[in-house]
């Protein structure tokens, strides 16, 4: 009786959520979400609706977890790359101090190419990896560093102007230096090929065979070797520098910290200050099982209102997924919002042992996989300026299992993104019908939500790894990141054409799963490659993810016509026939991929993504970047982020404030005034 009363009330849940979207969000109707584009990016602004509404303590709470964020914006830039922080320094002198003429067309493309570093946290790309090369020449930029203020330029070691000319116009003008950030190519030495930060003077086979050495597969409790540590050789042995208060980025954790230690004060519930004190614990000692420890405690605290994502915690940038990037989310629950998440969090044994995977690989009893929607406050290091939709922890296989992970939908950048495309126009150039264009209308919020929290609660939580495999990354190697996001996207996917999600109450009816299937493989096969330049493969995980899922689909479906490529006025469309044969066919390849991630099969893997998610049609391609200029929008997004400002009488915090800045440039000025705490070589 009880569990028919659950879904009676989730219906009518759903229906008050459904009704109450734009109600909810409390926006003034001025308020401007679109700021300025350049180059592939466009900036926008998001709202923090219930800010106000918070009490005293949790605004002050809030204000030391902001400040804790954005203290650790310097790392993100020298983990990306050894010398941003030297280029950023001197890009951000000259636009401070330069006294030349800033109308002409050559400063207004030297501005473009400072706010795209700004955007990408350094030189190289945020998605596709690549050197970002300027658009004005090596003499021009000379000119900009004479005319400006020599001592604000990063000179030390007796170095003068002539040196730092010189070594920048290497580090930026050369296509063939440290060209790419992440290298993910098949048969090279992906830690030899790529820019990033965290492997020095070592070979990927030593960095394979190092933890081969110290890893033990048996361990049911194994800590995430390598997340907080830069490995490099010393005296001809390899050693790993840790990131903590004592050692490299010092100066930016021990800032980290120190906010933190205000935050314990001021923690909402017991649970709350307990982990806070464990994150401070692990920052102080870089103890991986202090690391783990926190996650636990983490998970576990439920019921406060605010909420924060601090430390080295995603392996994107690792093309041997070991090391973390730094990164923060502070954020406030949406309670009438979470009430369509809890609904699919709280039947995640239902959807565990309905999914199509084998029996071995699914989990007998699926432990607290607790979800809400979250507002973001402050978003720093790697989710800023561009910024994740969810948010699925730990990453521990283990803790998964044993206790429970957190996922979130980030509900106030959801809704910043689709007030953007309601009027880009991209879908209606896309989509071939219109009967499409209108499901989308109707339901594709709905459906970009559901997906989302699928993804996130479902998909990443679901699974488990045979007894003797070692964690996926060590066995998936470059090719874990694409397939555990395709593995999340194939759960959501195969759910969001469910009954069960109509009989919970989160979605009206299966026209939301149409509207996310046709989405989906229009995006996947498509629309995304507006984001890759003319000549090149994909790079960044999450496109080589959608291509493969939608690829694969696309090709297995072939002789039943599932999927159909037409063309009507010249154009190509891609369009679903058969939705439940889609569904089948999603089945499948999760069933094989989550087959790849228990077993460990590195061979099997590398074929899915190297066959289905790298390659692109060069024909489709130019006729995608050809549609999609036309619309004239970037592709890529970032943000803006809100300001926070502590009102004092005296010493003591009465009450904080918030602004919503709506110029770029400014507030990374601003950053780099009060949040450059590292040296320009750590």
């Amino acid at each position: 009786m009880k569990r028919y009363f659950k879904i009676i009330l989730s219906i009518f849940l759903g229906l008050i959520m459904s009704c109450s979207t734009e109600k909810k969000q409390e926006i003034p109707a001025d308020f401007k979400f679109y700021t300025e584009s350049f180059a592939d990016l466009r900036i926008q602004r998001y709202y923090v609706p219930g800010f106000e509404d918070l009490s005293l303590q949790q605004k002050e709470l809030v204000y030391y977890l902001y400040e804790a964020a954005l203290c650790g914006r310097d790392i993100i830039y020298d983990q990306n790359y050894k010398h941003n922080l030297y280029v950023r320094r001197s890009l951000e002198a000259i636009v401070n101090s330069f006294t030349g003429d800033r109308n002409t067309e050559d400063f207004q493309k030297f501005m473009v190419y400072v706010k795209r570093v700004w955007f990408s946290n350094g030189i190289h790309h945020h998605y596709s990896n690549r050197k970002i090369l300027p658009d004005f020449t090596k003499e021009y930029f000379k000119e900009l560093i004479v005319n400006s203020d020599e001592f604000q330029f990063p000179l030390q070691n007796g170095e003068t102007l002539d040196d730092l000319i010189n070594k920048l116009n290497k580090i930026i003008f050369d296509p063939n230096y440290d060209a790419v950030k992440v290298n993910q190519a098949d048969g090279v030495d992906l830690i030899k090929t790529s820019a990033v930060n965290f492997y020095e003077d070592v070979t990927q086979k030593e960095v394979e065979d190092y933890y081969k050495k110290i890893v033990d597969p048996n361990d049911p409790h194994p800590i995430s070797y390598g997340l907080n540590s830069k490995m490099l050789k010393k005296d001809g042995k390899i050693i790993e520098r840790q990131w903590t208060i004592t050692r490299m980025y010092a100066p930016a954790i021990e800032k980290i910290v120190y906010w933190l230690e205000k935050a314990v004060n001021v923690a909402e519930n017991d649970q709350q200050k307990k982990a806070l004190q464990l994150l401070i614990e692990y920052y102080k000692t870089g103890d991986l099982k202090k690391w783990d420890e926190y996650n636990i405690e983490w998970v576990k605290d439920t019921t406060s209102v605010v909420d924060v994502v601090n430390g080295f915690i995603e392996t994107y940038n690792d093309p041997l997924s070991y090391r973390a990037t730094f990164e923060s989310v502070v954020s406030i629950k949406d309670k009438e919002a979470t009430k369509r998440i809890e609904a699919i969090s709280n039947i995640a044994q239902w959807f565990e042992d309905n999914s199509p995977l084998m029996p071995q690989h699914k989990k007998k009893n699926v432990k607290g996989v607790s979800a809400k929607v979250i507002t973001s406050v402050v978003e720093s290091g790697d989710c800023s300026p561009s910024t994740p939709i969810g948010i699925n922890l730990p990453n521990s296989n283990w803790i998964r299992k044993e206790h429970g992970s957190k996922s979130v939908n980030i509900g106030n950048i959801v809704y910043s993104y689709n007030k953007f495309s309601e009027t880009s126009g991209v879908l209606q150039e896309f989509a071939y019908s219109n009967e499409e264009i209108e499901r989308d209308k109707k339901y594709g919020a709905l459906a970009d939500d559901l997906h989302t929290d699928m993804h996130e609660v479902i998909g990443h939580a679901s699974g488990q790894i045979n007894p003797g495999v070692a964690e996926p990354h060590q066995t998936l190697k470059n090719y874990y990141s694409t397939l555990e996001e395709a593995r999340a996207d194939l759960v959501a996917l195969y759910y969001l054409m469910d009954k069960k999600l109509v009989e919970i109450g989160v979605m009206p009816s299966l026209e939301v799963g149409k509207a996310a299937y046709s989405d989906y493989i229009r995006n996947g096969l498509m629309v995304q490659l507006a984001r890759v330049k003319p000549g090149e493969n994909i790079e960044e995980a999450h496109m080589r993810n959608r291509q493969l899922v939608a690829m694969w689909a696309f090709e297995k479906g072939k002789n039943e016509n599932v999927i159909e490529k037409k063309k009507k006025d010249g154009k190509t469309y891609f369009v679903v026939n058969d939705f439940e044969k889609l569904r089948k066919l999603f089945g499948e390849l999760l069933r094989e991929i989550q087959r790849i991630k228990s077993e460990g099969d590195y061979n099997a893997g590398k074929n899915l993504v190297e066959n289905y998610g790298v390659k692109v049609d060069k024909d489709l391609h130019k006729e995608v970047l050809e549609r999609y200029s036309k619309l004239k929008i970037a592709p890529y997004a970032g943000f803006i982020q809100p300001k926070l400002i502590p009102i004092k009488k005296g010493e003591k915090i009465v009450d904080v404030k918030i602004e919503y800045p709506e110029d770029f440039t400014k507030q990374m000025l601003e950053y780099a005034k009060n949040y450059s705490l590292l040296n320009t070589y750590n």
